[in-house]
């Protein structure tokens, strides 16, 4: 098919985006052109192994520290709603605990960390077009002091969006916005070039940059990372986890045989004849966190080296111009992941992290659980499990609500204003729109349902095994003996340790191991 690329780049000029940006959308439509598809059979490829472990690594001591913190910056991919939670704002303004979002601790974690090491580490929020103003209005309100950092926002740029028909430009004369679409978080580093905040940080002696997700509460500054990665010499760092069961459908880390890369493989990359491979978790052990280090130096050298734009693999999504409209004309949205990039350069590595660095807010089941009193904000505005848990080893019960009744944000808080006690919960399952009264103990492994589609109130009262929640009463249904289990309205249960979880008992900007 007709390559249109000199209509996109006279749209996207008229749009005044820089040649950074134009020159990686031009990487990822040429990709799309050639029919490029991405696919990495397992012939070509090995499994990633003889990575180093953050447990292994040595403590650097505080001196140390407050020399790598003046030659590092810290930043926070903050381009997403979360629409998946019903959520019309930045995702970081969500209400996470104790009245603070996601920002506040955020923001918190930053000043305790610089008065704590009297060392002003930069601190960068990536906004994407739709989180920009709402992000800054909030900084304006309860964080005026971060907003007049030269550096706090580095703009995501757009990518205009594909005609799936003719491979032009995409037209929507009604609303014209519509025609432009989010490129991906890869489009970290375009925009840190053509922004000319790469060349400024590593003129102001910035040397690390450390990039996160805003919603993984688990995504800390950890400064024997720090010191490893300064050390290492590497240019680009990825936090991996081991893979379990429940991650075998997700990418994994491997090593590419053409050239000995590490390079990341994603479920829509393997061939449907490789995807036993694929899916053996024993093979490919690890999977990305998205907590990445980057050498800043090396960066500039490599996009330097390949015409401003990193040659990262393109993600094609199809969609219709109007996503409210399954009518309008099909679209392709061209996307890059910026933890592809471990691609790109000859001395890129991977360490292995514990779980407890992967902690993302995705669902409410999520945050569900971080409400309660399983969790608690300790002096550093870091999350913590609570020490009770801590004592017995550290472990979070397994929370699943009903997605048919709290998969929003605004389900979530109409059926539990006052999320229950789970010191003492191994596991939570709830099925049905049952509505948490103040006063709700779990204990043990808790099962709550509700027949049909009208909530019923779970009155105040400790609560253990199979509960079948009525309008009438809270009948306990096969309930596992707990002391002091009662039905609703009566003594709260004992409580007891829950079992080890793979989850670490610091959530921290300044981590523990």
């Amino acid at each position: 098919m007709a390559n249109h690329f000199e209509e996109f780049k006279v749209k996207m000029q008229g749009a005044d985006l820089s040649e950074a940006a134009i020159a990686a959308f031009k990487k990822n439509y040429d990709q799309l052109v050639a029919g490029v598809t991405g696919m990495v059979p397992e012939d070509e490829i090995d499994s990633a192994t003889g990575l180093p472990s953050l447990l292994d690594l040595p403590s650097i001591s505080p001196s140390e520290a407050k020399t790598l913190l003046s030659q590092t910056a810290v930043l926070k991919l903050n381009g997403g709603l979360g629409t998946s939670m019903g959520l019309e704002k930045a995702k970081s303004l969500l209400v996470v605990k104790d009245g603070k979002t996601f920002l506040d601790l955020i923001a918190e974690q930053v000043k305790h960390m610089r008065k704590s090491y009297g060392s002003d580490v930069i601190f960068t929020l990536m906004n994407s077009f739709s989180t920009s103003a709402d992000t800054k209005a909030f900084l304006k309100e309860k964080h005026p002091d971060l907003l007049e950092e030269p550096f706090i926002e580095l703009m995501q740029n757009m990518s205009p969006k594909v005609d799936a028909a003719t491979n032009k430009p995409a037209s929507y004369p009604p609303h014209p916005d519509m025609e432009w679409c989010p490129p991906g978080h890869g489009d970290i580093y375009p925009s840190l070039l053509g922004s000319g905040m790469l060349d400024s940080l590593i003129g102001k002696g910035i040397k690390y940059l450390f990039v996160s997700n805003s919603d993984n509460l688990g995504a800390t500054l950890d400064l024997d990372l720090l010191n490893y990665f300064a050390t290492s010499n590497k240019a680009f760092l990825m936090e991996v986890c081991e893979r379990t069961a429940a991650d075998k459908k997700g990418g994994h880390l491997c090593l590419r045989r053409t050239d000995g890369r590490l390079m990341l493989r994603e479920s829509a990359m393997c061939p449907d004849a490789d995807k036993k491979a694929f899916e053996d978790i024993a093979k490919h052990k690890y999977f990305n966190t998205n907590n990445l280090w980057v050498s800043l130096e090396h960066l500039k050298a490599t996009l330097d080296a390949s015409g401003g734009a990193l040659a990262l693999p393109l993600i094609k999504n199809k969609k219709t111009v109007n996503p409210r409209d399954s009518k309008s004309e099909p679209v392709f949205q061209l996307e890059t992941a910026m933890g592809s990039a471990i691609e790109c350069f000859d001395s890129a590595g991977a360490i292995v992290v514990p779980r407890s660095r992967f902690a993302p807010v995705k669902t409410c089941s999520d945050l569900f659980m971080l409400r309660s009193d399983a969790y608690i904000i300790a002096e550093d505005a870091t999350v913590a499990v609570a020490p009770p848990l801590l004592a017995a080893g550290g472990g979070v019960p397994l929370v699943k609500l009903d997605d048919a009744h709290y998969k929003l944000v605004d389900q979530l808080e109409a059926l539990a204003p006052d999320v229950p006690s789970l010191l003492a919960a191994k596991s939570v399952t709830v099925k049905g729109p049952v509505k948490f009264a103040k006063g709700v103990v779990l204990t043990g492994d808790v099962t709550l349902e509700v027949e049909g589609s009208s909530p019923v109130l779970l009155a105040a009262g400790a609560y253990s095994g199979s509960v079948k929640v009525t309008s009438e009463q809270t009948t306990a249904v096969s309930a596992t003996a707990a002391a002091g289990a009662t039905t609703a309205g009566g003594a709260s249960a004992s409580p007891t340790a829950p079992p080890v979880a793979d989850q670490q008992g610091c959530w921290h900007f300044l981590a523990c191991k």
